[in-house]
């Protein structure tokens, strides 16, 4: 974990992005180092301070979040994104999460459970509210899919899509943490993905969670 995680705040509505910026800043361990209010305005935020974490709203004026996600990803940029929205609609969390957003949680999360996330979004792990979850579960599915996961590689997985951090997988498991990371890989080049938050998505959309 960080000694401090540095975060972007980015949401096209000055009253939010106040708020965002007041609650953050009673916190020891975060530091607000940009705001932005377009998707253009987050990726060149990024550029210029190098944050853990963007805290994206997807519906802005002038650019939006998943593309801002896509940029970032393109250019190779370390930022982790946390999408903070209104909008859990299929469309928009399937969209966030292919283009590599970490994690998607409503702007109705309490205050205590939104810090937990940027933490957790900071050192890699998958952060997705309840509503996005059962979003992703009723998304269409191609039960076949589930086949070429091994017993184990879908039990990680599943861990993996309630939250669960890797040393926690881990000791539920009695394996090594290592073991767990070499499952994690198998996971994603079978998936065809490359993060956590995607391997989930692409899972629930497939049928292989659920």
């Amino acid at each position: 974990m960080p000694g401090t995680i540095r975060i972007v705040v980015a949401d096209d509505h000055p009253v939010v992005r106040d708020g965002l910026r007041s609650m953050l800043a009673g916190v020891p361990d975060f530091e607000v180092v940009g705001e932005a209010a377009s998707g253009p305005e987050a990726v060149a935020q990024v550029r210029a301070t190098d944050p853990d974490v963007v805290l994206m709203d997807l519906r802005m004026p002038g650019g939006g979040g998943v593309d801002a996600v896509r940029a970032l990803r393109a250019e190779g940029l370390r930022a982790a994104v946390l999408v903070l929205t209104t909008y859990d609609t299929d469309s928009d969390t399937i969209a966030a999460i292919e283009a590599g957003a970490t994690g998607y949680l409503l702007k109705d999360t309490p205050a205590e459970r939104l810090f937990e996330a940027v933490r957790a979004t900071a050192v890699g792990e998958t952060v997705l509210s309840p509503a996005v979850v059962g979003r992703l579960a009723s998304h269409v599915r191609t039960p076949s899919a589930a086949g070429s996961l091994s017993a184990r590689e879908r039990q990680v997985l599943a861990l993996v899509a309630q939250g669960t951090s890797n040393r926690a997988i881990a000791e539920e498991l009695f394996v090594s943490e290592a073991t767990v990371k070499t499952h994690l890989v198998h996971v994603y080049e079978k998936l065809g993905v490359r993060d956590r938050a995607a391997a989930v998505a692409t899972a629930y959309e497939r049928g292989i969670l659920g």
